[in-house]
């Protein structure tokens, strides 16, 4: 529950200054608080890494008025589930019904209650942290603790929806622990568990970037996603991922490589266009590691397709 456990962040987004501070001072000594002074402003930073939790939006301002900043956001896979609460010095049943029918869950009116801010900010607080929670849950691999198979789905189509946008490059590496089968056969299957949550953890910790993913493929296989890197720099990591594993000299005396439990890797990378089947990627990665274990394991292959 580490991640749960961090400071909760809400986005207060209005055209006036003294509005915006006055909310964000009723909230900061609870949250971290960022403002924004207009609808477009409050799309980058929802969309950034550091997006919110929560989102108060003001109705009424200029360019972009607060209904369609909330229709562009709920559009978006990114930023959809991020609850957003209306501010509005109006308030009657119509404006109401539009601002529940695009996806606003609640209504604070001007002029302010601190009370009543707190009150209904807390709330929302609450039930997105449980939602998160019950989310992740369904996303994490039981044995290993890292992301399952599930997750990276919906992860590498984000992230190759952001690069067919941006004319961005990504990289995906497939890994596979060596001789895992003759692992187990001579360990058991309860020292290869053990194995596999240890190789998980270390390739986890082996990334730095918030954006970079590890998850567990599928039996003893992993994969990572790595946005906006070019190919060299996707193997110089599967190749600190090589050594990081061997580092952790976990005994294999059944390996034909060597005594310790190693990996094979396969790199493969693209800047995805509309012509690029979006599982090619993952198919070179996949060729690039049947590559690497064709020639001896323990090493890392980058595919020049």
């Amino acid at each position: 529950m580490e991640e749960y456990s961090k400071k909760q962040s809400i986005l207060v987004v209005d055209d006036s200054e003294f509005h915006r501070k006055y909310l964000m001072d009723i909230l900061s000594s609870q949250y971290e608080v960022r403002g924004a002074k207009n609808g477009r402003e409050a799309i980058e930073i929802a969309c950034s890494n550091e997006s919110p939790d929560v989102i108060i939006l003001d109705i009424v301002m200029p360019e972009l008025d607060g209904y369609e900043v909330c229709k562009r956001l709920k559009s978006i896979d990114m930023t959809k589930e991020i609850p957003i609460i209306f501010i509005t010095g109006k308030m009657d049943e119509a404006d109401e019904i539009l601002g529940f029918e695009l996806g606003a869950v609640d209504y604070i009116s001007k002029p302010f209650n601190p009370i009543i801010v707190k009150a209904r900010v807390n709330t929302h607080m609450k039930l997105k942290m449980y939602r998160d929670y019950l989310e992740s849950m369904s996303y994490i691999d039981g044995l290993t603790q890292i992301p399952n198979r599930r997750k990276f789905n919906e992860y590498y189509e984000l992230m190759w929806s952001m690069a067919l946008r941006e004319s961005q490059i990504l990289s995906v590496i497939m890994i596979d622990i060596d001789y895992f089968k003759l692992f187990n056969d001579r360990y058991g299957h309860q020292v290869g568990d053990e194995c596999l949550i240890k190789v998980a953890q270390q390739l986890a910790a082996t990334v730095s970037r918030k954006t970079d993913f590890v998850g567990r493929y599928g039996g003893e296989e992993f994969i990572c996603v790595l946005p906006n890197t070019p190919l060299e720099n996707a193997h110089m990591i599967a190749e600190k991922m090589r050594t990081k594993i061997m580092e952790l000299e976990i005994p294999h005396e059944s390996s034909k490589v060597t005594n310790i439990v190693t990996i094979s890797l396969g790199v493969a990378a693209c800047i995805p266009h509309k012509d690029i089947k979006q599982n090619s990627l993952i198919e070179n990665a996949d060729k690039a590691l049947y590559h690497s274990k064709e020639t001896g394991r323990n090493n890392s292959y980058m595919s020049n397709q």
